[in-house]
């Protein structure tokens, strides 16, 4: 779902939000930066900032990655990860980033997860697929410094700290291991947990 198809309020509120954290517009510059194609910031660093927010306040030192998703199709090799996170590296050494190339999902995710999935189109279609609703979110800022946001899901599970699992890809066993792991309940007590989504 693009920024335009969004209840203009939960769009205005994830902004804001952005907007008001200078380590993240500081990620989302690198990202920008970086040169790698359709690239988009997101996942649990936009969760942690959200549901940090409700809990008291947001501090980056927590944030054990910054997920970037990119879609480059003419590299599908675990080395154009890897030169992404250089390329960021370089520019924020001190971010903890993860990047995966959405383009080549489909040839490791079996391994990885158990099962096959399709390709995907493009990275906003990855983002779309991660796990919890709450977390299958990203942004980035285009050449104007506009904020754009994909939220195949919706931005409301974020923003009123709601967790439920994703459909399109997650099962519910492996959902409710994620959960508990990320210790959803404990660092974020507010959150209500939809076990049975």
């Amino acid at each position: 779902m693009s920024l335009g198809a969004q209840l203009p309020s939960a769009a205005a509120a994830l902004e804001r939000l952005v907007r008001g954290e200078p380590w993240l517009l500081g990620v989302l510059a690198a990202a920008r930066a970086c040169g790698a194609p359709d690239c988009w910031v997101g996942g649990g660093v936009l969760r942690d900032l959200v549901w940090d927010q409700l809990h008291g306040g947001f501090d980056p030192a927590r944030v054990k990655d910054v997920d970037v998703a990119f879609y480059d199709p003419g590299d599908l090799t675990p080395e154009a990860d890897q030169a992404v996170e250089v390329a960021l590296r370089r520019l924020a050494p001190e971010v903890p980033w993860d990047a995966k190339n959405q383009a080549s999902v489909h040839q490791w995710y079996e391994q990885r997860f158990g099962y096959a999935v399709g390709p995907l189109r493009s990275a906003a279609d990855g983002v779309a697929t991660w796990p919890e609703t709450a977390t299958a979110v990203a942004v980035r800022l285009d050449d104007n410094d506009q904020l754009q946001i994909t939220a195949a899901c919706g931005l409301e599970d974020l923003l009123q700290g709601v967790c439920r699992r994703n459909p399109r890809r997650v099962s519910v066993e492996w959902y409710r291991h994620r959960v508990q792991a990320k210790q959803v309940a404990t660092r974020w007590p507010s959150v209500q947990i939809h076990w049975d989504a």
